[in-house]
């Protein structure tokens, strides 16, 4: 029993540094948001979904619903509502000085993990929406925050123009040895 505890925590902890930031599962994740024309089928599947609500979405809490579980690399959705609530806990420390975007230069989330959903939330409920493109990398060892979540959100505009036309969203999770 005690063997098994211990199997599945390392199981867990390789997740978070192994799967989520590999080729196959950014991929799966950025067909759902990019080109255009996938973040409007995203956006229709998640109208029509009873599981969330867009105008209050958060980071997150749409991903099983655009992908199917089993259609995760190497099992990897079995452990996402604890990876993603690890981030969403060391986001939600951290305060926040930056603006949403360039049209938006009075909105100032409190924290980065504010800062996240309020992104992602103009993405999906903009009409039409803002395509997405993520990434999920790691902490080197020797970065000064190795040990937490960081995010790194920057918007893409036509040029001469304030609204944005993409997301790029990078995760960086903690450094795991």
């Amino acid at each position: 029993m005690y063997f098994r505890k211990a199997t599945d925590i390392l199981r867990e902890k390789a997740m978070g540094s192994k799967t989520y930031n590999g080729a196959s599962f950014r991929n799966l994740m950025n067909s759902n948001y990019f080109p255009l024309a996938n973040m409007k089928k995203s956006v229709a599947k998640l109208k029509a979904s009873d599981d969330i609500d867009l105008p209050t979405l958060e980071y997150g809490q749409y991903h099983l619903i655009l992908t199917p579980a089993s259609s995760w690399p190497q099992g990897s959705a079995k452990y996402w509502h604890k990876e993603k609530g690890r981030a969403r806990v060391d986001l939600s420390t951290q305060p926040n000085t930056v603006p949403l975007s360039k049209d938006e230069p009075g909105v100032i989330p409190l924290t980065r993990c504010d800062l996240l959903d309020a992104c992602v939330r103009k993405c999906f409920n903009s009409e039409p929406p803002i395509p997405m493109k993520t990434n999920i990398i790691t902490h080197a060892p020797s970065d000064a925050y190795a040990h937490r979540h960081e995010i790194r959100l920057e918007w893409d505009y036509k040029k001469g123009s304030d609204k944005p036309t993409l997301l790029n969203l990078t995760m960086v999770c903690p450094h795991r040895s």
